[in-house]
């Protein structure tokens, strides 16, 4: 059987067809999120110059932790980017499968995936590995480099236009100031009373350090105070 035979079968055909649109989408993501680390660094070194002029006390740095994840660090934050090497598609009940940029070509809906979560900086400094840290947002990126995000407050809903919008440096540049924004206002609030009352002897003998600690421990993180009003 000849190669264009071999095409030319269904089943082949499939998977030519898929596996071709899911390395679209995989690059496409891998080159965003490529442009996102150079970005995140820039920003980084930019900050960094400005405010330890006023307060030197305040740490700043870009950690390169390989191709597929990053870390910012400003004062007591961090913000770690990550790319999912996988690519996804929406489920059908979702929002996005109603857009008519969809349902004219449902390849569309296949998307790579860029998460990017708030931590302490603390919670790494001191190998604290019961901390917790929280999605602020993911971003979504298609075979045709259009974008939407899913995120905390402002963050998605600055960035939804998912028919129309492009991403490019620019756009990057935004969401990633929009990130450390919302890390900056994200405060730790002191944990409800009955979360930590009972502390058990092995954590007090390895290290008191060792107590879980979250931005939003003890308290209900999914929908924001301000996010309900």
């Amino acid at each position: 059987m000849s190669d264009e035979e071999l095409k030319k079968l269904p089943l082949a055909e499939k998977i030519i067809e898929k596996g071709g649109l899911k390395l679209d989408v995989y690059n496409n993501t891998y080159e965003s999120f490529r442009e996102m680390k150079t970005i995140a660094k820039n920003i980084t070194e930019v900050l960094k110059k400005k405010i330890t002029k006023v307060d030197k006390r305040i740490n700043f740095d870009f950690v390169d932790r390989g191709e597929f994840e990053a870390e910012l660090k400003f004062g007591s934050d961090m913000l770690v980017i990550s790319m999912h090497t996988n690519v996804f598609e929406f489920p059908r009940e979702h929002d996005i499968m109603n857009l008519s940029y969809i349902k004219k070509d449902i390849t569309r809906s296949y998307c790579g995936i860029i998460n990017m979560y708030n931590f302490l900086a603390d919670s790494y400094k001191y190998n604290r590995v019961n901390d917790v840290g929280y999605l602020v947002a993911r971003i979504f990126i298609n075979r045709e480099y259009h974008y939407f995000v899913e995120g905390k407050r402002q963050i998605g809903l600055m960035y939804n236009n998912f028919s129309k919008a492009k991403i490019d440096k620019s756009s990057l540049k935004k969401i990633l100031e929009t990130a450390i924004n919302y890390c900056v206002d994200f405060d730790l609030l002191t944990p409800v009373y009955d979360s930590i009352k009972v502390v058990s002897i092995s954590e007090m003998l390895e290290n008191t350090m060792n107590l879980r600690t979250g931005k939003r421990l003890g308290f209900r993180f999914q929908v924001d105070q301000d996010d309900a009003e």
